[in-house]
């Protein structure tokens, strides 16, 4: 097993990584802040990690979190309008999550194939698709379950700071097997690529965001919005979805189950707060099944 990386060891290092890399920094990948260290003391700083890239956004695909959660290095390419950075996240041990990022200026020297990729967007074009990629279901529009697992306790930790209210929605199609049974899984495909496009067009852009849980389950994530909200949310889906029809045959309509969970003024993990819906969503399979209203 590889020796834990600890906070002293990078201060014992740091001038090192300094000659080495173009930026050094610590984040705490959950909180999205940078990080001051002294004598081993962390303190949080008032630095958004993400505003480095100059987007105003998190990043899609960000290889902190994924380092902290899974406790090894990762590696990526990321942009700013300028310059293309090689970034290495290291997870460091510490009482809370802790990931050192080490940036270094790739612009004059990442080549793929040929071509002055420096002089074109082909380069920028390639990071942003490879990053995007990382995190997209490749059947749908939605993200997918590695997005959900970053992607998640973020958000919950930015709801637990700002005091505002975090809502999900736990969603699966009802009865995709007699419709791959049925009809075929192509046809199959083509019913969750619909309902892709109902759940992306039923969220507000840049605040919310959809994901494949896996197989015929979604998850809806509705930042600062109560219960009531994600209700009329949940119920405008569920009316968007039930438009969509089988070309074979007509009379065939898709419907779906749901769960919703808010969570408000107490603190849930990303586990408990998708279980919560999810029982939901069950009780409301079952109730369905049992013919009630």
């Amino acid at each position: 097993m590889a020796e834990k990386i600890t906070i002293e060891k990078i201060e014992e290092n740091m001038e090192l990584f300094k000659k080495m890399y173009d930026d050094v920094r610590i984040v705490n990948p959950l909180y999205k802040r940078v990080i001051e260290w002294k004598n081993s003391y962390i303190e949080p700083t008032d630095d958004i990690c993400y505003k480095y890239w100059e987007r105003g956004e998190i990043c899609e695909n960000c290889i902190s979190i994924r380092a902290h959660l899974n406790d090894k290095t990762y590696f990526k390419l990321e942009q700013t309008d300028s310059v293309t950075m090689l970034v290495t996240a290291i997870p460091i041990e510490a009482e809370e999550p802790v990931v050192i990022e080490l940036l270094k200026n790739a612009t004059d020297s990442m080549l793929i194939g040929e071509g002055d990729y420096n002089e074109g967007e082909m380069i920028r074009t390639l990071v942003d698709d490879l990053n995007l990629k990382v995190v997209e279901d490749s059947l749908t529009c939605l993200k997918n379950r590695r997005y959900i697992d970053e992607r998640l306790p973020v958000e919950i930790v930015k709801a637990a700071i700002e005091e505002k209210p975090l809502s999900i929605i736990f969603m699966d199609i009802d009865d995709l097997k007699l419709i791959n049974d049925s009809y075929g899984h192509q046809l199959g495909d083509s019913v969750l690529k619909e309902v892709g496009k109902v759940l992306c067009g039923c969220i507000r852009d840049k605040l919310d965001w959809a994901a494949r849980y896996g197989g015929d389950e979604f998850l809806i994530c509705l930042n600062n919005t109560r219960l009531e909200e994600a209700e009329k949310v949940g119920s405008r889906i569920r009316e968007e979805i039930e438009k969509i029809s089988i070309k074979e045959d007509e009379s065939f309509k898709i419907g779906v189950s749901m769960g919703i969970y808010t969570m408000e003024g107490e603190k849930l993990t990303p586990e408990e707060l998708i279980h919560r819906a999810d029982k939901k969503m069950y009780q409301a399979k079952e109730a369905k099944r049992a013919g009630i209203k």
